[in-house]
């Protein structure tokens, strides 16, 4: 669906505002229509672009090992092939582990403030790769980076959430998660132009004593110190590019900032009242269709503090917290998350490792390129599905088309000979492959956070979700140097059982939210009119309150004495109604 159709929806003649008399609501039609298209085009232009490059360079500080691996890295330093395994296995450890910690700090602390000064020291690591000579070193600077780069991803979408309605949300989520894919095809280019510039001077047996080695730069040294020393420099640009909300947008006018604000307030606050629908409507278009018309037009002005949460990228409550590890949903999500994504890291770090046999002369500059067309391939790819996604309103079933993209191409793979001969039909297979690796997480994304009203929650669901990256442990594990003679075919029919498994689960998730939805129905049509207006407004209709595990645990601590503290924190995160997709009244998008 058009930006211009969620416009009228929002201040169409025929569905007035509660701040607006009928008889003005064509002046404000047309004072809407004039800030709509500029005040999207700014952020387009100016805001979701530098998001993007922020993860290009994140993505570029993730996979450049294995660019400089083909251009003979740990032989050079001395150190067995076996150990970039180990170390892209403990990058992955502590960025996994450390996901929704990263998460919370990076709420509580404001984007603004917290990325950027990351991104600062992971600059910094990268660039220190140019001097490693032993094996510590190189573990000790890819746990710094791990350790850095967690929670970016879920505090950037986040941000993200707060400047856009849910359904444009999905392709610019596409736009900022392609630079993954771009990410690799720009590193692939940009490693080619390195190493064609700097040829490469292997040896059989360096060691860092080597006199050759150090008096003159290696192609791979030369890569790490011109990635990490340009991710310094967006770092330091991202502290004064980015604004906590559109409230305080340098590039917005006041009228584009108030109006910027509303549309994304009463697209959230009311997210989900369409669950007293008539029966005989479609699932999808009651779901997102006519939910919206209702959503977009309150009964009542906004309050004011809950309003200012909904747009500001700092803040976090007790409920929002154990809301979020209690929801048995993100666990679900999780393992599908983990499943699906095998390739995406695989491929971020070993693919010209897997596209070097297959060139006649394996030149470090030759295969880096021969990146490039892969991922962009993914990255179109995820565009356009983010695009059909965001127009028809759903969001799981591109998903299930993206997995089965992956499985087509990874049956291609495995099914196709390793030897030289047929290495066009090996590569365009890789190509298929790529094409459907980069769909299932974002979507994913956009769905956690279109079914996410309050932001707190929705920053440590993406978060939890962000343990998804142990995916990255998996395929150092399975991407071991003994498979590379025979083509890695061992470790793509275990990709292969991994992504068929995430279908599975997909498919499962798509139909506990339709049964779920459903039971919804069922509760609200015994509810009379005045118990439907308590839930949607606190969260108070007639069923008992939940978290009766963690009501338990507060009695418990409080008779036993231990850790009083902890009773008040838990007490407090009990406290109140049901919010945002907790209540009866919310639906579920599928």
């Amino acid at each position: 669906m058009s930006d211009q159709y969620e416009l009228t929806r929002i201040s169409s003649p025929a569905a007035p505002t509660a701040t607006m008399r009928p008889d003005e609501s064509g002046e404000a039609a047309q004072v809407d229509s004039e800030l709509h298209k500029p005040t999207l085009r700014k952020l387009d232009f100016l805001l979701l672009p530098f998001l993007a490059l922020l993860f290009l360079f994140n993505s570029l500080d993730k996979s450049n090992i294995g660019n400089a691996e083909s251009a003979h890295f740990t032989s050079d330093i001395g150190l067995r092939k076996s150990d970039l395994n180990t170390a892209v296995a403990l990058f992955f450890a502590f960025f996994v582990a450390l996901q929704p910690i990263g998460a919370a700090l990076g709420r509580r602390y404001g984007m603004v403030l917290w990325v950027p000064s990351c991104m600062l020291l992971w600059g910094i690591s990268t660039a220190l790769h140019t001097w490693v000579r032993a094996r510590w070193q190189l573990y000790l600077l890819r746990i710094l980076i791990g350790c850095l780069e967690a929670g970016f991803y879920p505090v950037t979408v986040s941000y993200l959430s707060l400047f856009y309605t849910r359904f444009e949300f999905g392709r610019r989520l596409s736009l900022f998660y392609g630079q993954a894919a771009v990410g690799g095809a720009l590193g692939g280019i940009l490693s080619y132009i390195v190493f064609v510039r700097f040829p490469d001077i292997h040896h059989d047996h360096g060691e860092a004593g080597d006199p050759e080695l150090n008096s003159k730069w290696q192609s791979w040294q030369v890569l790490f110190l011109l990635e990490g020393g340009l991710t310094v420099v967006i770092a330091l640009v991202g502290y004064f590019w980015l604004p906590h909300n559109v409230e305080t947008a340098w590039f917005l006018t006041p009228a584009q900032r108030e109006y910027a604000s509303t549309r994304v307030i009463q697209d959230r606050m009311a997210h989900g009242e369409s669950a007293t629908l008539p029966p005989g409507e479609m699932e999808e278009e009651r779901d997102y269709d006519e939910e919206s018309r209702g959503l977009l037009n309150p009964s009542q002005p906004a309050n004011t503090k809950s309003a200012k949460a909904i747009t500001d990228d700092r803040g976090l409550t007790p409920h929002d917290i154990a809301a979020a590890f209690l929801s048995p949903k993100i666990w679900h999500i999780l393992a599908c998350n983990i499943l699906s994504a095998v390739p995406v890291y695989a491929f971020q770090v070993f693919l010209p490792l897997v596209l070097a046999p297959l060139t006649d002369t394996p030149s470090p500059a030759l295969v880096n390129l021969l990146t490039a067309p892969p991922n962009l391939c993914g990255a179109f790819a995820l565009y356009m599905f983010a695009s059909y996604s965001d127009k028809h309103r759903i969001r799981l079933m591109p998903v299930l088309v993206g997995l089965a993209i992956m499985v087509l191409g990874l049956v291609l793979v495995v099914s196709t000979p390793t030897t030289k001969a047929w290495a066009i039909p090996r590569y365009l297979a890789l190509n298929v492959l790529l094409s459907g690796t980069f769909i299932a997480s974002p979507l994913t994304v956009a769905w956690i956070s279109g079914n996410t009203p309050s932001p707190g929650k929705r920053a440590l669901l993406l978060g939890i979700n962000g343990w998804g990256n142990l995916a990255g442990v998996l395929s150092a594990m399975l991407f071991k140097p003994k498979y590379a003679a025979s083509g890695y075919i061992v470790p793509f029919w275990w990709t292969l059982a991994c992504v068929a498994a995430a279908a599975v689960g997909y498919v499962l998730l798509w139909r506990n939210l339709k049964a779920e939805n459903a039971r919804r129905r069922e509760l609200l049509s015994m509810w009379d009119e005045d118990e439907v207006e308590r839930e949607k407004a606190n969260g108070m209709g007639p069923l008992d309150q939940e978290h009766k595990v963690l009501r338990m645990a507060v009695v418990i601590l409080r008779k036993s004495g231990i850790a009083p503290w902890a009773a008040e924190w838990l007490e407090e995160a009990t406290q109140g109604g049901r919010e945002g997709d907790e209540k009866i009244t919310f639906v579920y998008g599928l």
